[in-house]
């Protein structure tokens, strides 16, 4: 017949028997003094655990629920785009510049630069404001070293 098992007196012995087995082995291991300290401060910290856990809990919660408010996702990726695009824009021209530059420095062969070609170059408002900015980063850094 379907649905009925028969056990065997010796089956339900040996099914008794381990469970036995696991008792004493249970007992034995709540006996020993390191398994009782632990429970003990275990114990006693319970209202502490208690506390921790039902944080986290309220924390997983929260971001339970901002990971899955599919809105609120976009916008924070929006957000992050419109932060990131404006520097990406800025990198990319930096980049092409200076790519540009090392081609126009490749393909110059003129001489090398004497003291006279040096003091046309320092008229121009450009190389004074890279020079302003390395004297004022060469300022901060003697600052920030004492």
């Amino acid at each position: 017949m379907p649905g009925l098992t028969v056990t065997s007196p010796h089956a339900e012995e040996a099914v008794k028997a381990r469970s036995m087995e696991e008792q004493i082995d249970l007992l034995d291991q709540l006996l020993k003094p390191d398994v009782q300290q632990s429970l003990t401060i275990l114990v006693e910290n319970l209202p502490k655990l208690t506390e921790m856990v039902n944080a986290l809990t309220k924390t997983y919660d929260v971001a339970q629920s901002i990971i899955t408010d599919r809105l609120l996702v976009d916008d924070f990726v929006t957000g992050i785009q419109a932060f990131v695009k404006p520097v990406e824009v800025k990198m990319k021209q930096y980049a092409a510049a200076a790519i540009e530059a090392n081609d126009r420095a490749d393909d110059n062969t003129e001489a090398t630069i004497g003291v006279f070609g040096l003091i046309k170059m320092l008229k121009d408002p450009q190389v004074q404001k890279m020079l302003r900015f390395g004297q004022a980063y060469l300022n901060i850094l003697t600052e920030k070293q004492k």
